[in-house]
């Protein structure tokens, strides 16, 4: 299994606390470093789309939440040659800080070239979510 994530990819937020893209934009999700992250103004849902720019079949996803500011019930949506959204899998991180892996079913992995990510809920009062780190593994289709 191999990162599915390259300069190819394509990022999408819900949101960027007050705007501050510089501070605390989608770029860091993939910069591999703990010192940045992403952080998502207040409210409920929050998300990331991916655009992997090809076909592909996705593994695990891997996220580094910061403690209390994690999604409690997170939704993955495949993109379809329908152009819709559809439901792929579910998970359900831990509210700590040190990196998750969720493992995506067997009978729930499909083709597809774009995931969204969406945090339905958050361990924070606000609905914020903050992430250090995202990765995707899988194989090219």
């Amino acid at each position: 299994m191999a990162s599915l994530l390259n300069a190819d990819c394509r990022l999408k937020v819900s949101s960027v606390l007050n705007r501050e893209t510089t501070l605390y934009g989608k770029q860091f999700l993939t910069d591999d470093s703990e010192e940045t992250c992403w952080n998502s103004e207040a409210g409920t849902p929050q998300f990331i789309v991916v655009d992997f720019g090809r076909q592909v079949n996705i593994d695990t996803i891997q996220l580094m939440f910061q403690g209390g500011f994690v999604g409690k019930t997170c939704q993955v949506q495949r993109w379809t040659d329908e152009g819709a959204f559809v439901d792929m899998t579910r998970f359900y991180p831990d509210d700590i800080n040190p990196l998750q892996s969720f493992s995506v079913a067997e009978a729930d992995r499909h083709t597809s070239s774009r995931i969204k990510i969406i945090f339905e809920s958050s361990t924070d009062f606000f609905g914020r979510i903050t992430v250090y780190k995202l990765d995707i593994l899988g194989q090219d289709a």
